[in-house]
């Protein structure tokens, strides 16, 4: 548990420190690099949600596995719903990259930052979502390990939870739309 927490505060305290390397540095920093940095952010955030879920949500599933090896099936898909996150981070970095393509080297500073802010939520929200989501999935575990016949309803906890994962991704490509 305070592996998680000390890892979370890191990656929070490390995208709070962007604006401020950005008010620092931006006549060093291209308007390219700027949004290289948002996409960066935007892939690397949500899949270190995603492994830290997984993660946490492999340990469980290996105790209920280690007791009873016939419900790998069942805690296999809790296991691997967390995992969904870092695949919308990289959406949204392909995304973006695209856009980015299309204007190429002559983006200005504050195009470059349009990128950084619209890379944001999926970032955020997949970084947050992927954690809570396998902590979710844990609880749903205990579920399974008591009362196998009861799993759909297990699963749907933690599902519960990629919502908010959706919605940044969702939020990244409107934002992503109205930069053109």
């Amino acid at each position: 548990m305070f592996a998680v927490s000390t890892m979370f505060g890191m990656a929070v305290a490390s995208l709070a420190l962007v604006p401020v390397f950005l008010a620092l540095f931006t006549d060093l920093i291209s308007g390219l690099g700027i949004a290289f940095i948002g996409v960066a952010m935007a892939i690397f955030l949500a899949g270190i949600g995603s492994s830290v879920g997984v993660g946490v949500a492999g340990e469980a599933a290996a105790g209920v596995v280690a007791e009873e090896p016939e419900r790998f099936g069942r805690v296999l898909l809790l296991q691997a719903l967390p995992g969904t996150q870092g695949v919308y981070g990289f959406i949204a970095g392909f995304l973006a990259l695209q856009q980015i393509n299309a204007i190429g080297a002559a983006m200005t500073i504050a195009q470059g930052r349009l990128f950084l802010f619209a890379c944001a939520p999926v970032a955020i929200a997949c970084l947050v979502s992927g954690v809570y989501q396998g902590r979710v999935s844990v609880a749903a575990m205990q579920i399974v390990a008591k009362k196998p016949e009861e799993s759909g309803k297990a699963l749907i906890l933690p599902a519960l939870v990629e919502f908010y994962a959706v919605l940044g991704l969702l939020g990244t490509i409107l934002l992503l739309q109205a930069i053109g």
